[in-house]
């Protein structure tokens, strides 16, 4: 029932090509049930304001975070209440999508999960460190004296985790302390916030005494949370990397894969799926090996991947060349898979130097019409002997087009209710970019089979966080154990095994989202080509999954 709606709309768009409905929250006549939705709607979006703050930085303590139990349960009751029938398909996701996002929120703030707010994934005082002044320096300086109370507060959600034994293992913060030690500095001019207020760069910068004041908190806070996690955090994390083993993991460890893989599924069947998808893209690549004419086996052919210089760029500008050259190629391509494209475009940058050498290969950050920002695919351009160039393919199509950009660009245009504009989930994003990969076999990319070859190992990659999240989380891997299996089954350079290793021990559950995100969208691909036959139109499918904007995987189709 509630998979229905979004499965009438995607025929009906895939029969004709019209994207009318999904562009339109409504206009004209309404009914009363429309009214009482739409109430609803505008009442969570100002409800969901209200708790931005007006200056300074946002509340994260346990305190301001338990206090909205009421009002989300109280939203939940009159969505839940509320008729869905005679809407439009808009309206109709829009509800099933609220409803299922105050479900989750209501259970992470029962079961206090926010105690573990470090993910290793842009933490807050990696965020906090990339922010600028803007046109208004009273305001950044307004932030920046904030940051004492936010640094406490999650100090103090960490405390709280200790004390229910729910903490990050030990192993994962090896590399974790220089991302906050790279901010410590003597001198405020030569810290990130000192840099920020300094507006001619090409003379020596001085700060006002005020300034100087405030910026000297900052560095003062970011001390006091090495020391913190130093001497009170790291101590009392678990010696065992899977959540499962310490107190509650389990539970949470449920919770996660049902959070971000956005359907009800368990630990034991997401490894099961991933146990085959890696069997079948095994055997794809060692077809794509003999492509290239290799004699060794599969052992000595990755060995041959990972040491040979012909393999990989030799200066950043060469790596960053070559992968604006396959997204330009790409562009020109986009009208064969789409009918409509975003208007907003998108730049190639390098992740910044001191987040480089504990950052995954490359990410993309939308940008924005309304603040003039492009959006922007970030390259790892640090040890370059781990960037291989027939992985640049795979990789930009991800990121990039058709991919994040594309996806991202267009939901930002569509007239969807303010609630959702802002609304993100991994499986639906991070599966439409793994999809993404795959297109570029038709129109005319991976030509070369060690690309082809590239492409395979990039599906392993995400067939293979099923297997070794739930391996660590849910079957008590050790991260050697988890190392290993990647590095016989993928292509990938060990050092970008061990870093995404890493990254699903610090962040539980978020990696399946991709592969069983994909899973679904080329699921729901083959049931529209076996009903439609000849008349299935390929980018009238793509325009019709991209006309929803984010939605949960369980309102697309069901996983056998």
């Amino acid at each position: 029932m509630i998979m229905r709606y979004l499965f009438v709309a995607l025929t009906i768009l895939t029969s004709c090509g019209s994207l009318s409905q999904f562009g339109q929250v409504g206009s004209g006549r309404m009914n009363n049930k429309t009214r009482i939705v739409r109430a609803i709607f505008d009442d969570y979006h100002r409800y969901t304001q209200s708790l931005e703050p007006a200056e300074g930085l946002a509340k994260v303590s346990a305190e301001h975070q338990l206090e909205q139990l009421p009002q989300l349960r109280s939203f939940l009751n009159r969505i839940s209440s509320a008729s869905l029938r005679n809407l439009t398909p808009t309206d109709s996701i829009s509800a099933l999508v609220l409803s299922h996002d105050l479900r989750d929120q209501i259970h992470y703030l029962e079961n206090e999960y926010f105690v573990l707010p470090l993910t290793g994934w842009f933490d807050y005082h990696t965020t906090f460190a990339s922010l600028t002044p803007g046109r208004d320096t009273l305001a950044y300086l307004t932030r920046l004296a904030d940051f004492p109370r936010l640094n406490s507060e999650y100090i103090d959600l960490m405390r709280r985790g200790i004390r229910s034994g729910l903490v990050r293992p030990k192993e994962v913060f090896t590399e974790y302390l220089p991302t906050i030690e790279a901010h410590v500095s003597d001198i405020p001019e030569e810290s990130p916030w000192g840099r920020a207020l300094c507006v001619k760069r090409d003379v020596i910068c001085t700060l006002t005494p005020e300034q100087a004041a405030v910026v000297e908190t900052v560095i003062d806070e970011y001390r006091k949370l090495l020391h913190f996690l130093r001497n009170e955090y790291i101590p009392a994390g678990s010696e065992v990397a899977g959540i499962r083993a310490v107190l509650g993991g389990e539970d949470y460890y449920r919770y996660l894969v049902r959070h971000h893989v956005t359907f009800d599924i368990t630990p034991d069947s997401v490894h099961a799926i991933g146990r085959r998808e890696v069997a079948r893209i095994r055997a794809e690549m060692e077809t794509a090996m003999r492509k290239t004419g290799f004699q060794g086996d599969f052992a000595a052919f990755l060995d041959h991947l990972r040491t040979d210089p012909r393999f990989y760029a030799a200066t950043p500008e060469e790596l960053l060349m070559r992968t604006s050259l396959v997204l330009k190629k790409m562009d020109g391509q986009l009208p064969n898979l789409f009918g409509r494209l975003p208007r907003l475009p998108y730049g190639i940058i390098e992740i910044p130097a001191f987040m480089a050498p504990r950052m995954t290969t490359a990410y993309y950050s939308p940008g924005s019409v309304a603040a003039n920002r492009a959006g922007n695919y970030a390259v790892n351009t640090y040890n370059l002997p781990s960037r291989p160039i027939y992985e640049i393919e795979a990789l930009s199509f991800h990121e990039a087009v058709p991919g994040h950009h594309l996806q991202i660009a267009l939901a930002q245009e569509l007239e969807l209710p303010a609630f959702r504009r802002g609304m993100s989930f991994t499986a639906y994003t991070e599966g439409w970019a793994l999809y993404s990969e795959r297109l570029g076999l038709e129109v005319g990319f991976y030509t070369d089979p060690y690309s082809d070859f590239g492409r395979l190992s990039y599906e392993m990659w995400r067939a293979l966080r099923l297997v070794v999240d739930t391996g660590i989380h849910w079957y008590g891997w050790t991260q050697a154990e988890a190392v290993e299996y990647m590095s016989v089954n993928s292509a990938l350079s060990l050092h970008n095994i061990r870093s995404e290793v890493t990254r699903y021990t610090f962040w539980p559950g978020q990696a399946l989202a991709y592969k069983m995100g994909e899973i679904h969208i080329r699921k729901l691909r083959a049931e529209q080509e076996a009903r439609l036959g000849d008349a299935f139109d390929l980018r009238a499918f793509h325009d019709a999954i991209l006309a929803t904007g984010g939605v949960p995987l369980e309102f697309v189709t069901g996983l056998e």
